[in-house]
């Protein structure tokens, strides 16, 4: 069976690694013009089950190695005296295997593994998708054209396949009422293993270390009454504006975004589709059922659910029907829990008044003094991204053919 992926990121890799093993021949096509090989992106949480696949693809251990490194998060509060924590006790609640890991890193990794077994085509998307003669028709941009068994669409929030199968997006994204910016600039404050977080009413700023020696990350997070703009120059005009005013050393992380060719900054919304199937064609990942950027363990969920892809498609004796269905079935209760997290998360990350400013500072001088059940219950955003995952079944991989 030959299945064509759209997306080299992170669901279309972990897919392809299975499908390969299951002695599928396996392209994958990717619209950047090449692979995502550094440490860009913003930290991504693998959680439990996801660290289980990742563990079972055997690059737990390249993983682990790349996990971020900060040890120490200190909220700044100008005027008034910083409050550090512990990085291990903020995160004491968010799942028993957790890992930590920049989302280029973690992007890498998963290329690595597969590129010696998966063709892959960058610069170039599928442009058409029709079902004919017991398979797809596919049409790319890049003027060439081919059949294929079986089509996923991998390729992200704003996914081209889902586009061309399911209709345009507005009809299947739900705007949570925020945004994330994400750009790299020089390590301007001395970080040595430090997050630093800023938080002012509807808006929250953190800046940690990168793998490069000097090189740090900017995260901005802001409420917004509409979804944010496309054009990276409108994009860039929106953040500067939602952060004037803001002290604290943001004014001079600003000064960088216009040479920062990391530049990210997008809505937080959601991807509601009843089925994420039809036909020879399916989604995975936050094509499919993308729980929101930085608020909902979207990383954790695509790749959980690129495993279950494959392994439903595996035990239907790779029969796209049963198994398609069967897929859906095994992600709907992680997929509608991931639904109700993002707003609840979203409400903790971003104060919405003074008073939040201030109780969240509190909360952090507190939390060492607790004991250790008690630090586990208060950071675990109420069981969140982590339990969500709880509940999908991973077959045991011999049912997959070595």
């Amino acid at each position: 069976m030959h299945v064509l992926i759209s997306g080299a990121s992170v669901a279309g890799p972990v897919l392809a690694y299975w499908l390969h093993r299951n002695g599928h021949r396996v392209t994958v096509v990717e619209r950047t013009p090449r692979p995502r090989l550094g440490d860009g992106g913003h930290a991504v949480d693998l959680l439990g089950p996801a660290v289980e696949v990742v563990a079972r693809m055997g690059l737990l251990p390249q993983v682990e190695a790349a996990r971020t490194t900060a040890d120490t998060m200190t909220l700044i509060r100008p005027g008034r005296p910083d409050v550090s924590i512990d990085g291990s006790q903020l995160l004491a609640g968010v799942s028993d295997r957790h890992v930590e890991i920049m989302r280029g890193d973690l992007a890498r990794i998963l290329f690595e593994a597969t590129r010696e077994h998966v063709s892959y085509t960058f610069g170039t998307s599928i442009t058409e998708l029709v079902e004919r003669d017991g398979g797809v028709h596919a049409a790319f941009s890049d003027g060439t054209s081919g059949g294929f068994d079986l089509v996923v669409g991998a390729d992200g929030m704003h996914s081209g396949v889902r586009r061309l199968v399911f209709g345009p997006e507005e009809g299947h994204s739900h705007f949570l009422g925020g945004c994330l910016a994400v750009f790299s600039v020089p390590d301007l404050v001395g970080l040595d293993g430090r997050v630093l977080g800023y938080n002012s009413v509807d808006k929250a700023v953190a800046l940690y270390p990168t793998k490069i020696p000097g090189r740090a990350r900017v995260v901005v997070l802001f409420r917004a009454a509409e979804p944010a703009p496309r054009d990276p120059a409108a994009q860039r005009r929106l953040l500067r504006d939602v952060c004037a005013g803001l002290g604290w050393e943001v004014p001079r992380l600003l000064e960088h975004l216009d040479a920062a060719d990391d530049f990210y900054l997008d809505s937080i919304s959601q991807i509601r589709l009843p089925s994420w199937s039809r036909g020879r064609i399916t989604l995975a990942g936050d094509a499919g059922y993308g729980p929101g950027p930085a608020v909902g363990g979207g990383s954790s969920l695509a790749i959980v659910g690129a495993y279950v892809l494959a392994s439903e498609l595996a035990a239907a004796g790779d029969d796209h029907v049963p198994g398609f269905a069967a897929y859906e079935q095994a992600m709907a209760g992680a997929v509608a829990a991931s639904r109700t997290i993002g707003p609840s998360v979203l409400g903790t990350l971003i104060p919405r008044s003074e008073l939040q400013v201030w109780t969240m500072a509190q909360a952090l001088r507190v939390l060492p003094r607790l004991p250790g059940f008690v630090q586990r219950r208060l950071t675990s955003f109420g069981g969140g991204p982590a339990a969500m995952l709880n509940g999908v079944r991973l077959r045991d991989p011999l049912v997959l053919r070595a």
